[in-house]
């Protein structure tokens, strides 16, 4: 792995600064570094110097990125989606191999390096989805870092067979147990997570529940997920996705729950829908609870929806939350980089000595400018080597 300094860059304080890199990771930062000769050098122009970004929720497996416009015309509900998407995938012959390698690259040039995907897991297409999203993370492994969830879309209880199936696919390779509204869709909570948490716990996986159930329906299916976590001891292990009863919650109640939630270290996952009501920024940080940002669907039979820039998902949460001044801003960035790293526990990450060289150069004064104006990033480094430049691939 060949080393690399890195001159001329700014890093948010404004300071002017160097980055020395060996071994992949990064050795030192500061004013004026000098490196031996033969390491690589790259003049980053003055460019403000970000670590690289994260998506911390997304579904590689559904998306038609690089594929002709799907035409949706899908009913309103949520199983009217669950359904349609299963035939369509069924009917197509849809490739979750090319098509998350297609969409893992696009982000890869936008400057993320680490990905946590939720993919299919169900009776039709058995571990089909998840084979396919895993030769991606083999292919493109080095440059792209990939944790999968086993993902349980068409319901955990509904039809028999997906419980054995999510654990064959925890036991060959799935990083995290999905789960999916065991209120509103398996209609058994109790039942519905007394399963899903004794495979987490037989494999000693974490967990990443989808919770879309509102107001105290979802608040209820919550409750029951926390005295999992505190009965099994998960702390730091569990991530609600969404959590849009958070959103749509009397002071007193959403208090007592964000309580619990910082208590138990349960991250929650918020991709700052305009339609929905979302757990606020703001009170998560006045309550310590870990809030992190991600796409879910982009381009698939959901949505046409999304982008593989995490910069625009940050603007998203900011505008979403309302978040104007600089320092605010600089919140809804935490939400793609440092909070997502935490939650999803992507490791020896950050700015500092010792962590892992993914590094990115905007052309911007500050954290804000670069999250509104999203301008193509100058160059992406994935574990000490260029990878991007000009938002264009920078290797084969």
């Amino acid at each position: 792995m060949a080393d690399l300094l890195l001159k001329n860059v700014r890093s948010a304080q404004g300071e002017g600064v160097d980055v020395l890199v060996r071994g992949g990771r990064i050795l030192q930062i500061g004013p004026g570094l000098d490196a031996d000769p033969g390491v690589n050098v790259e003049d980053g122009g003055g460019a403000l110097l970000l670590p690289a970004l994260i998506e911390g929720h997304t579904h590689l497996d559904k998306t038609t990125w690089g594929s002709a416009w799907y035409v949706n015309k899908v009913g309103p509900s949520l199983t009217d989606r669950i359904d349609n998407e299963r035939n369509w995938r069924a009917a197509t012959a849809h490739d979750a191999a090319s098509h998350s390698h297609a969409l893992a690259l696009a982000f890869l040039r936008a400057g993320t390096t680490r990905i946590r995907t939720h993919v299919d897991v169900d009776t039709d297409a058995g571990l089909k989805h998840l084979e396919g999203v895993h030769a991606t993370r083999q292919a493109l492994a080095g440059r792209v870092e990939i944790q999968t969830v086993a993902f349980p879309q068409s319901g955990l209880l509904g039809r028999a067979g997906t419980a054995e199936l999510l654990d064959q696919a925890l036991a060959g390779g799935a990083d995290v147990l999905g789960g999916l509204d065991p209120s509103a869709i398996d209609r058994d909570p109790v039942k519905s997570l007394d399963v899903l948490f004794g495979l987490a716990d037989k494999h000693g996986k974490p967990v990443d529940i989808h919770l879309h159930e509102p107001g105290e329906l979802g608040a209820f299916t919550l409750e029951l997920i926390l005295d999992r976590v505190q009965a099994l001891d998960m702390k730091g292990k569990v991530v609600i996705s969404h959590a849009f009863c958070l959103g749509a919650l009397d002071a007193a109640r959403l208090d007592g729950l964000l309580r619990r939630l910082a208590l138990l270290d349960v991250a929650l996952l918020t991709t700052a829908p305009a339609s929905r009501p979302v757990p606020a920024v703001r009170a998560c940080r006045e309550a310590a609870v870990t809030l992190f940002g991600g796409n879910d669907g982009i381009r698939d039979t959901w949505t046409p929806y999304g982008s593989p820039d995490m910069l625009e998902r940050a603007a998203l949460i900011g505008l979403r939350n309302d978040l104007r001044r600089d320092d605010e801003i600089e919140w809804a960035f935490e939400c793609v980089t440092r909070a997502a790293a935490r939650a999803c526990g992507f490791a020896d990450y950050g700015l500092a000595p010792g962590a892992r060289a993914d590094l990115v150069l905007a052309d911007a004064s500050c954290i804000a400018q670069a999250v509104v104006q999203r301008t193509p990033r100058r160059l992406v480094v994935s574990s000490g080597v260029v990878v991007a430049r000009n938002g264009e691939d920078a290797i084969a």
